[in-house]
């Protein structure tokens, strides 16, 4: 497949039309290790957090989670505001109008179906988009951790309310 070329959902390969600028820029897109992801894992690392990064939760399915707690059965997915099409800071190219809403829906369609094959295996699934503080993800990450496992970090188990 050439740069000019992408798959659609629909079926056969589309042509973009699109400048070598563009093309350069767009390919220097990371899917790893993005400034936010490498932040978020910092600070739930300071936050005493021990987790994988970039692993399959479920054998079988091809989707991978940024950050993923194995005892807890959370998985982390840390979205980009253009890529999967975020409700507060989403936008819709005039260029390829038709091959890019495409792909931002089909991105959509693709997490909730990862979700719910999450979901149904025992699995919670988080989704952090990149323009939220790390601070308040991190901390909303953490809290469903704990949550799930169960305790608090000092391993008393917590009730209703976190009354003991």
């Amino acid at each position: 497949m050439t740069a000019k070329q992408a798959p659609t959902t629909a079926g056969p390969v589309s042509k973009l039309q699109t400048s070598d600028a563009v093309r350069s820029r767009m390919s220097r897109q990371r899917s790893r290790n993005t400034a936010v992801e490498v932040i978020l894992r910092r600070e739930l690392h300071r936050a005493g957090l021990r987790f994988r990064i970039h692993q399959r939760p479920l054998p079988g399915v091809r989707r991978e989670a940024d950050v993923i707690f194995t005892r807890a059965r959370v998985a982390v997915f840390v979205d980009g505001c253009f890529w999967h099409g975020c409700p507060e800071h989403a936008t819709w190219p005039k260029n390829n109008e038709e091959f890019w809403r495409t792909k931002i829906e089909g991105n959509r369609t693709r997490d909730a179906d990862t979700d719910s094959k999450l979901a149904a295996a025992g699995w919670l699934s988080v989704r952090v988009w990149e323009h939220e503080q790390v601070a308040d993800a991190a901390a909303r990450v953490a809290a469903t951790v704990r949550d799930r496992q169960g305790h608090d970090r000092s391993g008393v188990r917590n009730t209703v309310a976190g009354l003991a």
